[in-house]
């Protein structure tokens, strides 16, 4: 099951990790681009509008120079015609075009006004594709992970799931509205950059190319140093965030521990790691910022001392030089900036593989548009399981059911019972068909589950855990969960049956009330009444209840286990439980042990075996001690 990217002892990073550019990766990475196919128009005009947008930036300098010209046209005018270079052989010569100073004005504020436009235009263009896209992703990523079996869930970690939803994509989308726009906006402008600068001059562009490659070299070299460096800092930083959060978390055991100074020399030793990798890190990008200083300073001084000797000779005027110098400005920047951006396309390249992973993955056949129960998959209550085994997919070398064999007739109340792990909760995800049976089958009303539509299945069961989990919305919206199309009245109703009502309306917002992250404001038994309230709305034919009761007070036991008889009434019922109190009105009580069923009967039949393990396990309970 596990695949590579989603190996359970993967740890998450903040940031994304990159990978090499190759062909596959490439590919790989190709195949996200039909979310832009929908968007092919606007990214094509947008393409134009980089092209505009490149060709219009570099018209400044060149008009620039043409107006410095325009101010000493004598000096211009003193240049020999033979002596330009490259002039073109069809007529047109780049050197020779002069205008007034007042002309060149106005064409420079053309040149802004148009250059303002395809600015605009290719960055809402690229923002509204690459937004779109995102959002495209994002449903159908979202979506395919809500289909993967549990089986999935079981060998991941919430928060790297999230992060391919949230960073992943991020990534992408950046990709798409801004490293991609920037990329081709650079070729762009490297390539009308190098012909404008050759048409020049040639001898100027030779000498500006022949040091700036040997600088481009050195500051990879510098960058990735320092990268290095700045990753290890965040490493370390986040380490000590790591510290402080375990220790606030635990902040009783801390206290209880008299472990305040331990905690502040364990923070201080993490701190202090971080203060050296940074100075560290500081005396390179202070040899690098000096080094690029000297280098670039010295390469405008050396290419200023060429073209002034040009200037001298005759064969180049002050406003050529003038959109030399800016040009080839434009130019070096572009070539630095490609870096960046191939370290974006490694990352991209990286999130692209994570989540084609995701989207490659086998998941449940679950309809995800809302369908009624057709009545040819309709559940009386009744179910069977004949000579069901199972291994759960990462330890299949271990069995946790062996040949079990049990019946629950319509309406029938059956207690799962035995010790930890001997595999009464595998049971219940077996009805709910978190799991496929490693052999034998399971029937509902004689029908093989395996012939039953898994959504048509699950919206006919209810499930009621010990640890109940409730969405950070309302407690309307909490319980209106079970059933999104239940009228007011019926959410109300079913609070009722619960025992929630009156709690609910002491608050002051009532049903309106924010239940807070997982439930946070309430107590355990009022977020047990309101799962119940969930499960009542529902009108289930099966009922599944994991241990419901087994960590309330009893005032609070009392009061769910009231709202529990209720949900019980008139539909099949599976009950996981270790307290007494709820096992003994049971129709049938099972009993499970290492796999299989060792026992089962009704509490009175298999009380009176002096041997048995549920004698034994009650008897244990009488006696104070809770192993049930």
């Amino acid at each position: 099951m596990a695949k590579r990217g989603f190996s359970s002892n993967n740890t998450l990073k903040e940031d994304v990790e990159k990978v090499k550019v190759t062909k596959e990766s490439l590919k790989e990475a190709l195949v996200l681009f039909k979310y832009i196919k929908p968007y092919k128009g606007k990214f094509i005009f947008g393409l134009i509008f980089i092209a505009l947008s490149a060709i219009s930036t570099l018209a400044f300098p060149v008009l620039l120079g043409k107006m410095i010209d325009a101010a000493s046209p004598g000096l211009a005018n003193q240049l020999p015609t033979g002596n330009l270079p490259m002039q073109n052989q069809f007529g047109f010569d780049f050197k020779n075009i002069h205008l007034a100073l007042n002309t060149v004005l106005i064409l420079i504020f053309v040149q802004l006004t148009l250059q303002t436009l395809f600015s605009f235009m290719r960055i809402y263009l690229f923002t509204e594709v690459g937004e779109k896209s995102l959002a495209d992703m994002r449903k159908d990523l979202y979506s395919k992970l809500l289909t993967m079996p549990m089986s999935f869930y079981t060998e991941q970690r919430v928060g790297e799931l999230s992060s391919r939803i949230s960073s992943d994509l991020s990534q992408i989308q950046d990709a798409i509205s801004l490293t991609l726009a920037e990329l081709l906006r650079g070729l762009f402008t490297l390539a009308v950059g190098l012909s404008v600068i050759f048409l020049i001059s040639a001898k100027l562009a030779f000498t500006m190319l022949g040091v700036v490659p040997v600088i481009a070299v050195l500051a990879v070299v510098f960058g990735i140093r320092i990268r290095k460096m700045s990753r290890k800092a965040q490493d370390q930083l986040a380490e000590s965030g790591t510290i402080v959060n375990e220790t606030f978390q635990g902040i009783a055991i801390v206290k209880a521990f008299s472990s305040e100074a331990n905690e502040i020399k364990r923070y201080t030793k993490s701190i202090y790691s971080v203060v050296d990798t940074a100075i560290s890190n500081a005396r390179y990008r202070g040899a690098f910022v000096s080094f690029m200083i000297f280098s670039v300073f010295g390469t405008i001084a050396f290419v200023m001392w060429v073209g002034a000797n040009m200037i001298q000779s005759g064969t180049l005027t002050i406003g050529d030089l003038t959109m030399f110098v800016i040009i080839s400005g434009f130019v070096g920047g572009t070539f630095a900036g490609f870096a960046d951006m191939f370290s974006q396309l490694q990352k991209t390249l990286g999130a692209t593989q994570r989540v084609r992973e995701i989207l490659r993955e086998e998941g449940e056949d679950v309809n995800l548009i809302e369908t009624p129960i057709n009545e040819n998959y309709k559940i009386n209550g009744a179910v069977e399981f004949k000579n069901v085994a199972f291994a759960y997919p990462g330890r299949l070398d271990i069995t946790v059911l062996n040949n079990i064999n049990l019946t629950a007739d319509k309406g029938q109340q059956i207690a799962l019972v035995g010790p930890s792990g001997a595999g009464k909760s595998t049971v219940a995800s077996l009805l709910l068909q978190f799991y496929k049976t490693t052999a034998g089958d399971i029937y509902y009303d004689n029908k093989n589950v395996k012939d039953i539509p898994l959504s048509q299945l699950r919206k006919q069961l209810a499930y009621v855990p010990q640890d109940v989990m409730l969405f950070g919305g309302t407690l309307y919206e909490n319980i209106a969960y079970g059933n999104p199309n239940a009228t007011e009245t019926e959410v109300i109703d079913a609070a009722k049956k619960s025992n929630a009502l009156d709690f609910i309306m002491a608050f002051p917002e009532k049903m309106q009330t924010i239940v807070g992250e997982r439930g946070i404001k309430l107590s355990g038994g009022q977020r047990q009444r309101i799962a119940i309230a969930r499960a009542i709305l529902k009108d289930p034919a099966i009922l599944i209840l994991d241990e419901a009761t087994s960590a309330l007070d009893s005032e609070s036991e009392s009061l769910v286990q009231e709202a529990l008889d209720n949900l019980m009434q008139n539909r099949t019922t599976f009950v996981i439980a270790h307290r007494l109190s709820t096992i003994r009105k049971a129709d049938k009580i099972i009993v499970i042990d290492k796999g299989v069923v060792a026992e089962q009967g009704t509490h009175d039949e298999l009380i009176k075996t002096d041997t048995g393990i549920y004698r034994k396990l009650v008897d244990l309970q009488l006696e104070g001690i809770n192993l049930l």
